[in-house]
């Protein structure tokens, strides 16, 4: 069905990762390309002055272990392969930018029961699935 799937992986939620990257296998092609990729939003100058100052870099190196292991979980005869991304910046941007330049035709992401924030402001993943390129 696809070729090239983008999995947008919270990693605070690793289960519904998990059954994000379940589905996302059931709906590759064989020799298709999944791409697990994780945001990791940009802290406000005002907080990051009071954090450790290669706190960025210890976040990239927990969520590039976080998202291996998860992609390692997947047994070798699925006939797919899998790459890992981080990027950093607004999520839905970078979701979207993600899926452009790896030439996606599936973003997957998983959404959550609205909260009072998200009708003033909008999820994640409705602000991914209105202007996405591709389904």
């Amino acid at each position: 069905m696809y070729k090239h799937i983008v999995v947008a992986v919270d990693l605070a939620h690793g289960e519904a990762g998990k059954a994000l990257l379940d589905k996302a296998m059931a709906l590759a092609d064989a020799g298709g390309t999944i791409r697990l990729v994780h945001v990791l939003e940009d802290v406000p100058s005002y907080i990051a002055a009071e954090l450790p100052r290669d706190l960025n870099d210890r976040r990239n190196a927990e969520a590039k272990v976080e998202l291996k292991l998860l992609a390692d979980a997947v047994p070798a005869e699925s006939g797919l392969s899998f790459d890992t991304e981080i990027r950093n910046g607004a999520a839905a941007g970078q979701i979207l930018q993600s899926a452009e330049d790896n030439g996606a035709d599936l973003i997957m992401i998983a959404s959550h029961r609205p909260g009072l924030s998200d009708y003033f402001i909008g999820s994640t993943a409705a602000r991914v699935v209105r202007p996405a390129p591709c389904s």
